[in-house]
């Protein structure tokens, strides 16, 4: 007897599909989307989770400047200058524990720190402070009172500001900026896993007379649960590596065109804040896995109860 295959050769070889592939919806476009959706999730969770270590930590840098410079406003005596009494202060000043340096602020440094706010026009004729500037000891910093009690007891008629109402109103931005990023993130992560139930759900739903088939035949609800969870854990960790070395190239991209601030000063973004970043597509699987879980087990139930009921 004459065969096809004696005359063409051997036809293509079948490849076995795994048990998931005939059990699951193998809606592509459906999956591709659900791809593309954690993707994003992800790719957004990644900046704001670097976009809030980088506020901390620009907070904490500025916070640290202040509190390490105070200011201080010198009312000249009748009879003195006003340039003699910030001289006067900032020598007795310089001499006080946990002081590092301390100069007094000429009219031309403070007019140029005003010129961007004031102008050049009222600039000459406008009556300045007499200030000193005191750069503090980082390890161990003379408070505002030591400032205040060493000037009273020079006769010098002053004010100390030691910035702690900047530093308290920075360190409170830094904590906000902290926080909304986290809940940022979490909202992230509960899209994410609200998409991942919706699609398990569908799955079984879809599925649901091969479920049933397979249950008849002995397959146990938590081999069934098993396939779903597998499936949109591998679907979610390959969307998250997708969306991780996106934010991951965009982050290496600025810190490269920043230079060493990073982003920009107010935001300087470190390299190891971007390698932090390594383990989102771990993540975004676990809270598939979770998810689907959560999900797989409630219709698998909700499954098994109705098959008694009817």
């Amino acid at each position: 007897m004459i065969r096809w295959s004696n005359l063409f050769g051997p036809g293509p070889r079948v490849r076995p599909a795994r048990p998931e592939n005939g059990l699951l919806p193998r809606d592509a476009a459906g999956e591709r989307w659900l791809g593309a959706v954690i993707a994003v999730l992800c790719f957004l969770a990644c900046l704001a989770a670097v976009g809030a270590i980088a506020a901390d930590r620009a907070a904490h840098g500025w916070a640290r400047e202040l509190r390490a410079e105070a200011t201080v406003q010198v009312r000249p005596r009748v009879g003195e200058s006003g340039d003699t009494a910030a001289a006067r202060a900032a020598e007795t000043l310089a001499g006080v524990n946990g002081v590092a340096e301390a100069a007094a602020m000429d009219r031309e440094t403070a007019e140029a720190l005003l010129r961007p706010w004031m102008g050049e026009a009222v600039l000459a004729d406008l009556p300045l402070p007499y200030l000193v500037t005191v750069r503090l000891d980082r390890n161990a910093p003379a408070s505002a009172l030591t400032l205040g009690r060493a000037l009273a007891e020079a006769g010098l008629d002053a004010t100390v500001d030691d910035h702690s109402l900047w530093r308290g109103e920075v360190e409170r931005s830094a904590t906000l900026i902290t926080l909304l990023a986290l809940a940022a993130f979490l909202t992230t992560a509960f899209a994410a896993g609200a998409a991942i139930i919706y699609a398990v759900r569908a799955g079984i739903q879809a599925r649901r007379s091969v479920i049933e088939t397979l249950s008849l035949s002995g397959a146990t609800d938590a081999s069934i649960a098993w396939l779903f969870q597998r499936r949109f854990a591998l679907l979610a960790l390959i969307a998250g590596a997708a969306g991780s070395a996106g934010a991951i190239a965009l982050l290496a991209l600025l810190r490269f065109l920043g230079g060493a601030d990073g982003l920009t000063p107010a935001l300087p973004v470190a390299w190891v804040d971007i390698l932090m970043l390594s383990p989102c597509p771990l993540v975004a699987a676990t809270v598939a896995l979770v998810a689907a879980h959560l999900s797989a087990g409630r219709e698998m139930a909700r499954l098994g109860a109705s098959q008694a009921g009817g």
